[in-house]
C-alpha cells in the first residue's frame, strides 16, 4: 500500500471552504510519507516551521488535483491530511460594548429616584 502512495499518492488539506488535494513531487512524496508514518491526520498547528512552510508552498503554487479525486472517482491513495484550520484570533471575536459607567447607568437612575 505504501507503493501507491509512493508513486501516485496526493496529500488532503482540510480548509474551511472543504477538502483540496495536493500532488506532491516524488521527492515530497517520500517526505510526506515519513511525516505520516504514524498518524493519517495531523493539525497544522503540530507541523513544524519548514512542514508548514512546505504546505504553503503547495497551496500557493495551486498544485490542487482536478475535483474527480474529491469524488473517489479515480481513487488516488491519500499519503494524509493536514487540518488548516483558521487561526481564532482578536479580530475574529466580536467587540465588547463599552462598559457602563455607574454615573450614567441604571443603578444610578435607581439611586436617584431613592
Amino acid at each position: 500500500m505504501w507503493i501507491d502512495k509512493l508513486s501516485a499518492g496526493v496529500v488532503r488539506v482540510q480548509t474551511a471552504i472543504g477538502p483540496r488535494y495536493l500532488m506532491p513531487s516524488f521527492l515530497q512524496r517520500v517526505y510526506f510519507l515519513w511525516m505520516f508514518r504514524n498518524f493519517p491526520i495531523l493539525p497544522q498547528a503540530v507541523l513544524s516551521r519548514a512542514q508548514q512552510r512546505l504546505i504553503d508552498r503547495l497551496c500557493s503554487e495551486q498544485r490542487f488535483v482536478s475535483m474527480a479525486y474529491a469524488d473517489g472517482l479515480d481513487d488516488a491513495p491519500v499519503i494524509g491530511t493536514v487540518e488548516r484550520r483558521p487561526a481564532i484570533g482578536a479580530e475574529s471575536l466580536p467587540l465588547r460594548r463599552p462598559m457602563v459607567t455607574e454615573s450614567s447607568g441604571l443603578a444610578a437612575q435607581v439611586r436617584q429616584r431613592s
